[in-house]
């Protein structure tokens, strides 16, 4: 099974009439994504690339039972997109869009509290369950399907990852690309808490970044559970100079105490299993013996 979608999840894609949104709905709908509706305000009661367009995600929602949404809307429209999806209780929410505001993102994190819906992005490459669905805008042609879950947090280091799994000849299940803003919908835990309950995934890959504290936050919920898979996981900005400040919230936070050698450490010791250079990955993955 896919812990996010496969190619029964019912996608609706807000802003679809967009040229980016036609560009990679087209590719989706040919990789085999069931993409039943979309939105565009002015394009109510049209079909665009094959697609009934409603006015809202609520129009949408009572014709088709939506599973899930992806949001090619622009930054300062992405809080108003995932409050429709948020009401009209859509599972899982893609938000493609770099550079939402801060403040827009502290007010969704405050809706998604408590809702039915899970938020993926936003500035992500999105979900795909290779052979499936296709929710965003990933490189389909680069996937291969097999037994790895990948969920990232750098998407250009997403691509490199699925390379990896592929030289070691295991593929993958899922990948999750979590976004690369400071502040997003949902951190590692939520994904690997899926992945560890999912059959078709045998281990798990964690990509990681210099920014913020998720990498602690899946360190303490790694070492808590009972029944672990094999977790693999990079940590990118090792080679920043010492005492380097991103002025993301971790730096903050910590006065730049935490550092990438840290998160190593502090990953090591819950037993997830660190490399220190990308193309490490593919013989830590052999050496597992999947």
């Amino acid at each position: 099974m896919s812990i996010l979608a496969d190619r029964n999840t019912r996608v609706l894609i807000q802003g679809i009439t967009g040229t980016q949104a036609s560009f990679h709905v087209k590719r989706s709908i040919e990789s085999g994504t069931c993409i039943v509706a979309g939105t565009s305000p002015s394009h109510g009661g049209e079909k665009h690339l094959g697609v009934p367009v409603f006015n809202n995600v609520y129009e949408a929602q009572r014709q088709f039972a939506i599973d899930a949404s992806v949001l090619f809307v622009p930054a300062m429209a992405v809080k108003r997109a995932v409050q429709e999806a948020v009401e009209a209780e859509i599972g899982l929410i893609v938000s493609i869009a770099s550079g939402v505001p801060v403040h827009d993102m502290l007010e969704i994190r405050a809706m998604l509290k408590g809702s039915k819906t899970l938020m993926i992005g936003p500035n992500t490459p999105g979900v795909i369950t290779p052979k499936e669905a296709r929710l965003g805008i990933f490189p389909e042609n680069i996937h291969q399907k097999g037994k790895i879950g990948i969920i990232s947090r750098s998407s250009t280091l997403t691509y490199e990852a699925v390379l990896q799994t592929n030289e070691a000849g295991l593929g993958q299940s899922t990948v999750i690309g979590l976004g690369d803003d400071m502040i997003i919908g949902t951190d590692f835990c939520e994904p690997l808490r899926r992945f560890m309950d999912d059959d078709e995934t045998a281990a798990v890959l964690l990509i990681g970044k210099a920014d913020n504290a998720y990498e602690q936050l899946i360190s303490e919920y790694y070492a808590a559970i009972d029944n672990k898979k094999p977790v693999i996981a990079f940590v990118a900005g090792e080679a920043l100079p010492f005492g380097y400040s991103m002025g993301y919230a971790a730096d903050i936070i910590t006065h730049g105490r935490v550092t990438v050698a840290d998160k190593k450490r502090i990953m090591r010791q819950s037993g997830i299993i660190v490399v220190d250079q990308m193309n490490q990955i593919h013989k830590a993955l052999q050496e597992l013996k999947l």
